[in-house]
């Protein structure tokens, strides 16, 4: 007995004949055709991630140039001290002088001048004129000024009513026997304060993507790599985390009325610090032409000068600047083949040929530059494009401490976090949840939290240099 068989049967499908090792043949594989369903060959997976943006991170630059220190109070105040010698601009001639009465100034609340003092007026305006002065009489803000300079002891005409003067003291002249002789001034200081905040996040995974092991080969932001199981996403969580608090310390602005936020009050960050006490310059040209160049650079030497700058400086850049200031000193020496000059670099041409300048010496300072890569990323300040760079004082200010009761030294930027035998909250980690060996609720997932309290120092603001574009 024969069976027959029908044409449309697996019998006469002759390409799907088994064979008995694993191994690939014309007659036994089964196309798409013939089960929709499935497939003989899977995808290529590449387990290994593409380290698309390279390392992402933008943190460091408190790093490099502050320091961290524990605090107790939910509150720091320091005090800064003040100028040595007294100054006063914008100050108004009240009158010139005439007959035996001597001319006078009109100055703020509270000036320290004194009968006896001998001064320098400047005036403001077109005319740049200089006198020299001996204060006679002083009542309240008005100031009696007898000039060296005029043979009737008055000011000029032109400067009647001048709104602009600047002037300084520059010691003082009594008479034979003279009582009551000096002015005693107390010194003065200025007493500043901030105040931490809580910054928290948090990661999230349910036990069934905890049930399901998939491994990722990766490459950290910290320069390790290996295998991830489902947490790769709670480490970048982790790298995300730290970046906030350093990007919180540079960006963050106190609320100007906490209410309104409930009760969220802000800290002051560098950048709040910097435009309320610090240096800032606008476009700084410092690759393009006159005014810019070595002469835009030279300005604000001269307004560190000004400030009693400390003497090395480091330069955090965006790439254009960076690459600008490269630019403004590869032109200071003309000399060489084409126009290229070697001289800075002991005339040898293998060493030019390495063009990042990572450090320079300009009058009596000494810069150090680098990349900030916050001020290029796209998702941070580089895509804002605003801020430049900053110049920081690398070194350490004296302020009294009003906790301690002294003067301490202290880095120019420094973070306080707080802190006490009971509880460290720099940066704390913990988990709840009922997943992963971990008990604390009836919720099927585990939430790993993040938590940190911390507030920054910008002790002696007047030494910094905010870069910022025109305009902005």
């Amino acid at each position: 007995m024969a069976f027959a068989t029908a044409p449309t049967t697996l019998a006469n499908l002759n390409h799907l004949t088994p064979r008995p090792v694993k191994g690939l043949f014309g007659d036994n594989y089964l196309s798409i055709a013939d089960m929709a369903w499935t497939q003989q060959f899977l995808p290529e997976v590449y387990e290994k991630e593409v380290e698309r943006y390279g390392n992402r991170t933008i943190g460091g630059f408190l790093r490099m140039v502050g320091a961290e220190m524990p605090m107790a109070s939910d509150q720091v105040i320091w005090s800064e001290q003040g100028r040595l010698h007294i100054a006063y601009d914008n100050v108004t001639v009240a009158s010139i002088g005439t007959g035996t009465t001597a001319g006078t100034l009109t100055l703020p609340a509270g000036h320290l001048l004194g009968p006896g003092m001998t001064i320098v007026m400047s005036q403001g305006g077109t005319d740049r004129a200089t006198l020299k002065g001996y204060v006679s009489a002083v009542t309240g803000q008005t100031v009696s000024v007898k000039v060296y300079d005029t043979a009737d002891g008055f000011m000029p005409a032109n400067w009647a009513g001048d709104t602009t003067i600047s002037l300084f003291v520059f010691g003082s002249e009594y008479v034979k026997g003279s009582e009551n002789a000096g002015n005693s001034i107390d010194a003065s200081f200025t007493t500043f304060n901030n105040k931490p905040i809580i910054l928290r996040d948090k990661y999230s995974v349910n036990g069934s993507d905890v049930a399901q092991i998939g491994w990722v080969e990766v490459t950290t932001e910290m320069g390790t790599g290996g295998y991830l199981w489902y947490l790769k996403s709670e480490h970048e969580s982790r790298l995300r985390f730290e970046d906030y608090l350093e990007m919180s310390m540079v960006e963050a602005e106190k609320a100007q009325s906490a209410a309104l936020f409930g009760n969220i009050e802000g800290t002051e960050g560098l950048f709040a610090a910097l435009e309320d006490r610090g240096l800032v310059y606008n476009d700084s040209n410092f690759g393009g032409a006159a005014p810019g160049g070595i002469a835009a650079f030279d300005t604000i030497l001269q307004e560190l000068d000004k400030q009693g700058a400390i003497e090395e400086n480091m330069m955090f850049l965006d790439r254009s600047t960076s690459l600008a200031i490269d630019n403004m000193l590869a032109a200071q020496n003309s000399y060489g083949a084409g126009g290229t000059s070697f001289g800075v670099f002991n005339n040898e041409e293998d060493m030019a040929l390495n063009l990042g300048f990572s450090g320079f010496r300009r009058g009596s300072y000494d810069f150090y530059k680098t990349d900030w890569k916050y001020l290029n990323d796209s998702t941070t300040r580089g895509g804002i494009a605003d801020v430049e760079g900053v110049i920081v004082p690398a070194g350490t200010s004296t302020v009294y401490d009003q906790q301690l009761g002294q003067n301490i030294s202290r880095p120019f930027l420094h973070i306080r976090y707080r802190a006490s035998e009971a509880d460290d909250r720099r940066l704390k980690s913990w988990v709840t949840g009922s997943v992963g060996g971990n008990y604390t609720s009836d919720a099927d997932e585990m939430n790993v939290h993040f938590l940190s309290e911390r507030t920054m120092c910008t002790q002696a603001a007047n030494n910094f240099v905010l870069l910022k574009k025109t305009n902005y």
